[in-house]
Order: C-alpha cells, then sequence, then structure tokens
C-alpha cells in the first residue's frame, strides 16, 4: 500500500509546483517520509520535489516508458517513503498531441488509481470557479477528483465567496492559498530554473510555501485522501540487470549547473549494471576522474555557463582527447552543444564538426526514434521514444557520416544528431526504464574502454623504464 495523491492543475500555471513542493515540505516536517514524483518528462521541478523531501526527485511518462510501467515505477521510487505526491503536467487532461489521454496527467492517476487535488488559479474569478470545477469533475467519470486546491486568493472575502460557490457540488476545498511574491521562482526559456543554481534562495522559497501550505491546507483531509487510495498491489520496477553485469566500469557522469538533466533511473541503471559512476563539473574540474572509460554529458543549461565552460580549456581538450582516442560518449541535448566545435561563439570542445547557437524557436514534443547507425549506445534499427525539449540549432543538424536518429512526430520525419563506434550525441532525452538493455550495453563498453586505456598506460610505462635505464 503506498499512499499517494496527485496535484493537477487546470492548466500550465496554476501553480501546480508550488502547491506539491509546499506540500512534500509540510508533511515532512510532520515527520513523514514523503516521495515526490513529476508526470511527465520534466527535468526541472523534480530538484525542488528533491530539495523539499530530501529524496531524489522521479518522473512518471506515460509515453516514454509506456503505461505499464507507471505503477511499477511507483512502487520502486516511493520505496520506504510514507506518502507520495505525485506533480502532473500541464492541464489535467492535456496529453500526447493527437493520441487522447495518453501521458496525461489523468492517465497517469488513472493508472495508479490515485485521487486528484486539482489546483485552480482563482486570482480573478469568483462564482465562476464552480463552472469550472464541474467541468473537469465532470469530464471523465473514471477519473477520481477528490478535492480542491485555491490558489492565488486575494482576501478572506474572496476565499469565502469562492468556498460558496464550489459548496454545492459536494467536493471539498482542501486548501485556501494567499497571493506571495516571496515564494516566486524564476523562470528561463525551458520553465524554472533549476533550483541547484540558486540553492540558497530556493530553500528560503520551499520552506515559505510549506508554511503556507500548513496553515492553509486541511494536511490531515490531504493524508485521509491519499490513505484511502486502493492498494497497488505488483511488483515494483528494478534497475538489477537480467543479464551478467560489467563490473569495474568507470563512467564519468557530467554535473553540476549547466548539465542537471537526469533520470534518477538512468544512473541507477547503469550503477546496477556494474559502473561506478564518477561525477565531474565541467564548469569547475580541469581533469576528468582517474580511469573512466566512458562519458555521459546530460542535458541542462550550457548557453548559460557558455563563457566559463569555454573558459576551463584543460577540460575541454581532454574530451577531444578523449573521443579521439575512441571512448564512448554519450552526449544529450546540452551535452549535445558542449561537443560541438563553438556555442554561441564561445569555444567548446570541437568533437562534431557543427557549431551551435541559441534561437528564438521552440523544438518541443514527443518523438518515436530509430537508430540510424550503430554505436556503442545502440544499434542500427532500434526503436524508441523520447523527447526533445530546446532552444537551440546545430548546423550541421547531422553527420554526413552517421545520424543518430530518424525522428517521427505527427506524420513527419527528419534525421537528427550525430553518431559513430564511439559517440552518440543529439537532441534526443530517454528515459531508460522500459529500455534497460542500454546501460548495460553502455557499462559493457565503458568497462571494456578503460581495460584497453589501462592496458595502454601499463605499456607506456614499461617503455618509459626501459627508455630511461
Amino acid at each position: 500500500m503506498i499512499p499517494r495523491v496527485v496535484i493537477a492543475g487546470t492548466s500550465s500555471g496554476a501553480g501546480k509546483t508550488s502547491v506539491a513542493c509546499g506540500l512534500i515540505g509540510a508533511l515532512r516536517a510532520r515527520g513523514l517520509r514523503v516521495q515526490g514524483f513529476k508526470v511527465g518528462p520534466d527535468y526541472i521541478d523534480p530538484t525542488y520535489h528533491a530539495l523539499a523531501s530530501g529524496r531524489p526527485g522521479r518522473n512518471l511518462d506515460a509515453f516514454l516508458s509506456g503505461p505499464d510501467l507507471v505503477a511499477p515505477l511507483v512502487r520502486h521510487g516511493a520505496a520506504g517513503a510514507d506518502v507520495a505526491v505525485i506533480e502532473g503536467v500541464m492541464g489535467l487532461f492535456d496529453g500526447v498531441s493527437g493520441r487522447g489521454e495518453l501521458a496525461s496527467t489523468a492517465h497517469v492517476a488513472k493508472l495508479l488509481h490515485a485521487p486528484v487535488l486539482l489546483v485552480v488559479d482563482a486570482s480573478s474569478m469568483a462564482r465562476s470557479v464552480a463552472a469550472i470545477v464541474h467541468g473537469y469533475r465532470t469530464f471523465d467519470p473514471a477519473l477520481a477528483i477528490a478535492g480542491v486546491i485555491l490558489n492565488r486568493i486575494g482576501s478572506d472575502t474572496h476565499e469565502q465567496l469562492l468556498r460558496e460557490a464550489i459548496a454545492p457540488l459536494g467536493l471539498p476545498v482542501v486548501g485556501a492559498l494567499r497571493r506571495d511574491g516571496k515564494v516566486s521562482a524564476p523562470e528561463r526559456h525551458l520553465g524554472l530554473v533549476p533550483a541547484g543554481e540558486r540553492a540558497a534562495r530556493t530553500m528560503s522559497a520551499l520552506d515559505a510555501l510549506a508554511a503556507g501550505i500548513a496553515s492553509h491546507a486541511d494536511l490531515d483531509a490531504v493524508l485521509a485522501l491519499a490513505h484511502g487510495a486502493p492498494a497497488l498491489d505488483g511488483p515494483a520496477w528494478s534497475p538489477e540487470p537480467g543479464e551478467p553485469a560489467a563490473p569495474g566500469a568507470r563512467i564519468g557522469i557530467a554535473r553540476g549547473p549547466a548539465f542537471s538533466f537526469h533520470y534518477e533511473e538512468n544512473l541507477e541503471l547503469l550503477a546496477a549494471a556494474g559502473a561506478e559512476l564518477l561525477p565531474f563539473d565541467p564548469l569547475h574540474d580541469e581533469r576528468l576522474p582517474d580511469g573512466v572509460g566512458a562519458l555521459v554529458l546530460a542535458g541542462g543549461f550550457p548557453e548559460v555557463f557558455g563563457a566559463e565552460l569555454a573558459a576551463n580549456v584543460s577540460l575541454r581538450e581532454e574530451i577531444a582527447a578523449f573521443a579521439r582516442a575512441g571512448h564512448p560518449i554519450l552526449a544529450e541535448c546540452g551535452g549535445l552543444l558542449y561537443l560541438c566545435s563553438d556555442l554561441d561563439g564561445n569555444e567548446m570542445c570541437g568533437v562534431l564538426p557543427a557549431r551551435a547557437r541559441m534561437t528564438s524557436r521552440l523544438t518541443l514534443g514527443y518523438r518515436e526514434a530509430t537508430t540510424v547507425t550503430s554505436t556503442a549506445y545502440a544499434r542500427a534499427d532500434e526503436r524508441f521514444r523520447g523527447h526533445e525539449f530546446h532552444y537551440s540549432r546545430v548546423d550541421p543538424p547531422h553527420g554526413e557520416s552517421g545520424a543518430a536518429w530518424t525522428l517521427a512526430a505527427r506524420g513527419s520525419e527528419r534525421r537528427e544528431g550525430f553518431a559513430s563506434g564511439s559517440i552518440h550525441a543529439s537532441y534526443l532525452h530517454l528515459h531508460w526504464a522500459a529500455y534497460p538493455h542500454l546501460a548495460l550495453r553502455f557499462a559493457r563498453a565503458a568497462r571494456r574502454a578503460g581495460s584497453v586505456a589501462t592496458s595502454r598506460e601499463r605499456t607506456d610505462a614499461v617503455h618509459t623504464e626501459r627508455e630511461s635505464s
């Protein structure tokens, strides 16, 4: 039994993240162990969940992992927790374009048999709130909307008007939150700024959110709804490989403010495959970790830190030499930009024959992906589901010798990314829970590359000793 509740919104911007983080913090302050989840592919909101809960933030995406893995991933991620708080995405019923409810908050809530708390931005309405709540509640009879949280209320009188309007619906108002400028989070072109970039200010805002929820929400009622969810029976998802692992693999993982986009399950899969994960920060670390056989350069905001990344010449040169030596490198989105020759005029690693620049055009959406070129990461003609989320552009968009993917969406196809025997670099993000073989394959390649490098170092050392003698 996993007590759980879904925090949904009438639309993007209704206040889901503020409510979810405040609820996580308020419940934690009561001594409960709280696990936060985010519906959809968002990397940033889970960083706020993690700070509020003290546990890794996790994602639930019925498109990326498939509907059948949503409940097992909750069983896995919520192990040891007292309650799960699941933040929705966009509006409650917004899913993959053209595919009905797939990957919507409503879809995930139904897969989990979880009660839904509907967050309504009530800042510019009174009695009309009843029509909105009534519409959302009756749109899908299979969905359990169990309560309402009113957000951005202006006064006690305003709150009373809203409560009176909703009362005839028989749906409880479990929270009524005032407007509070102290808890606003800064935004960037892809949404909120990652929590790690402003940890001190973020913690202050999270504390204020938790205090606001504790004062203006009925935590006992929320917990009663969460505990009223039916048993979520079945096995938990596990990162343990079904095949022999690759002990001894050492993989460098780019971390820090410029490369903060990681799905927790991807890292767990690499570790379960036998890899030692060695973090490094391309902003500050001048060398790669000792003995690494492969690199993961994840997404993030390298464009924000272009000058600092360019200034770290020694690391850029080492990564370029690492690539020339044939070591496996997996780069997603921000990592792709870092491997280009330059980004908005700032020198990058020069591994790829391409230039990167920021634009005003957003490329966003789920993709059906087919591998074009075999690498240490993926084999040609394998099929995956992923997503793109970026304002940058790479010229040319794919390598002449080998593209990484053929991407399909809304009836059109295009090739994207760069792939060779050792390098797989593209804009596409994948959640590996549905593709655990990718982690095992990459860990094995890292072990092989590390073993070859160690043998070469020993040979070079012997030659040096002979020459000196």
